[in-house]
């Protein structure tokens, strides 16, 4: 058969890629319907999106290269279990890190940066004002992803959206209801103190607002996991 034939052929697959699997294992992590110590079976993997195994095991590497996956040998691929230690530090670097971007954003004032975090502020409301808590999860983690995006440094971009997944591990194995999401009202007062350029009061406010989150772990405790793959991994 001809190569170009071939290419049309796998162009036209529906099978889907292991961007997916990463995408979706992803956002169970983020919305924490996954987990902590999960374990990722490759036979469930393969029933759940259709594809083989091959495929299935790149995208475990490329989450065990984000933090998200531990491949563990002779047992497998587990998500990530944080231990009470690495969520302090988690927490320590969010703190240096963030403080830094908010104050930042506070002088350079950039009002298309600002509008766009007020509109996401919009989404957090609706979703808690309808209930829907695994979007409330998603866009509390999002929020400061979008700081970092304001800001602009796609270095830092990448560091944020790795410790913000770290942080999703840790509420998922240590959380409470009270630490499932961010505090109501603090990205708004954040995003005021930016809006205002008011340097210190920002960077006061991320620190208190991540002590805050970081406050409702029980570090003693850990949450049960649900290894239903199939039905966490699904079509959504």
């Amino acid at each position: 058969m001809p190569s170009n034939s071939l290419n049309k052929m796998e162009n036209n697959s529906t099978e889907p890629d292991e961007h997916l699997i990463v995408n979706r294992i992803y956002a169970a992590v983020m919305e924490q319907r996954l987990a902590p110590n999960t374990k990722l079976s490759e036979p469930k993997l393969c029933e759940t999106f259709g594809v083989g195994r091959m495929r299935v095991r790149r995208a475990l590497l490329l989450l065990a290269s984000q933090g998200i996956v531990d491949l563990q040998s002779n047992k497998g691929a587990y998500v990530a279990c944080p231990t009470p230690g690495e969520a302090d530090e988690v927490f320590s670097a969010r703190k240096l890190i963030e403080a830094g971007i908010v104050r930042n954003l506070a002088k350079s004032s950039d009002e298309t940066a600002i509008a766009g975090l007020r509109h996401h502020i919009e989404k957090e409301d609706r979703a808690c004002e309808v209930g829907e808590r695994r979007e409330i999860i998603r866009l509390s983690g999002e929020f400061h992803v979008e700081l970092a995006n304001a800001y602009g440094n796609s270095v830092l971009n990448k560091t944020i959206r790795e410790l913000i997944t770290r942080t999703s591990l840790i509420v998922g194995l240590f959380g409470t209801n009270r630490s499932a999401t961010c505090p109501e009202n603090e990205h708004a007062q954040i995003l005021d103190a930016i809006a205002a350029g008011d340097t210190e009061r920002a960077a006061e406010l991320v620190c208190h607002h991540l002590e805050h989150i970081q406050a409702g772990l029980n570090l003693q405790h850990q949450q049960p996991n649900e290894d239903d793959l199939v039905a966490i991994l699904g079509s959504r």
